[in-house]
């Protein structure tokens, strides 16, 4: 990358998987992947950031080891799976305009159920989860997470009516996130030249290039942790959260509308 801009971009986006999960608890990690679309493309940006991902959750179950409901992992990852399965296809059938529209929408969608998530649970009783509504939620998260690392929204709405603590919450939400990544792990790096699997993409998602670039990254994940650490001790957890969705918000738009930021910020 020669590029001054695109690089602080990804390198704010590999800051901030550190400092989304150790620091805010990982519901904040919607704006790394077009962040890092911005900065390398859609098709690239997916391969370089799962292992960047994988090393956040890490050193994110670290800070909230057993702070967490390990049952909603039977509730949910029968579905991921083949939620998995479905979104790599979907992946090898994807222009890279249309990666970019998917993620976009699914950046705008985020910000906009978390402005109504307080509305539409806040009437409803406490939910005890259930293989019933587990396994649809499960193939959700494991598509779009897939597809966009966009998980978020699909896990919310299975986790919030549970009425967890707010730590709880958080830890059971580091725990799952975790499970999804390493479960996408291995579908990523295979393709049809290695296995005679006709429904894996034509390429494999996680490549060389991929991962020197993830390699060159992954510093900035612990001391993006360090810095979430050191945020959520000095700032207004509400102030943070607000900023963060309207960078969320405005990177879908500009991957939906398909703007140069670049050139606009030159």
């Amino acid at each position: 990358m020669h590029d001054p801009l695109q690089l602080a971009i990804a390198v704010l986006a590999a800051l901030f998987i550190g400092v989304s999960k150790a620091g805010f608890g990982g519901g904040l990690g919607m704006l790394t992947t077009p962040l890092c679309v911005l900065a390398f493309g859609a098709k690239d940006a997916i391969g370089i950031l799962l292992p960047l991902l994988c090393a956040g959750d890490l050193f994110s179950m670290r800070h909230y080891w057993g702070n967490w409901e390990k049952r909603n992992l039977k509730y949910l990852l029968p579905g991921v799976v083949v939620g998995v399965v479905i979104g790599v296809q979907l992946i090898g059938r994807f222009s890279a305009r249309e990666l970019n529209i998917a993620i976009g929408a699914l950046a705008v969608l985020f910000v906009l159920f978390q402005w109504v998530k307080e509305i539409v649970f806040r009437a409803e009783g406490a939910f005890a989860p259930n293989h019933a509504v587990g396994i649809p939620c499960g193939i959700g998260a494991g598509l779009t997470s897939t597809f966009a690392h966009g998980a978020g929204p699909v896990v919310a709405m299975f986790l919030i009516p549970q009425r967890l603590p707010k730590t709880r919450y958080v830890g059971t939400t580091v725990l799952v996130f975790a499970w999804i990544n390493w479960i996408k792990l291995p579908f990523y790096w295979l393709d049809r030249g290695w296995v005679d699997w006709s429904w894996l993409p034509a390429e494999s998602i996680i490549t060389r290039h991929t991962l020197e670039l993830s390699a060159w990254f992954m510093p900035f994940v612990p001391v993006g942790v360090w810095l979430g650490i050191w945020l959520n001790r000095r700032i207004s957890e509400d102030w943070f959260t607000r900023i963060i969705y309207v960078l969320t918000l405005l990177a879908g738009l500009e991957l939906l509308l398909d703007l140069d930021v670049t050139a606009i910020l030159h």
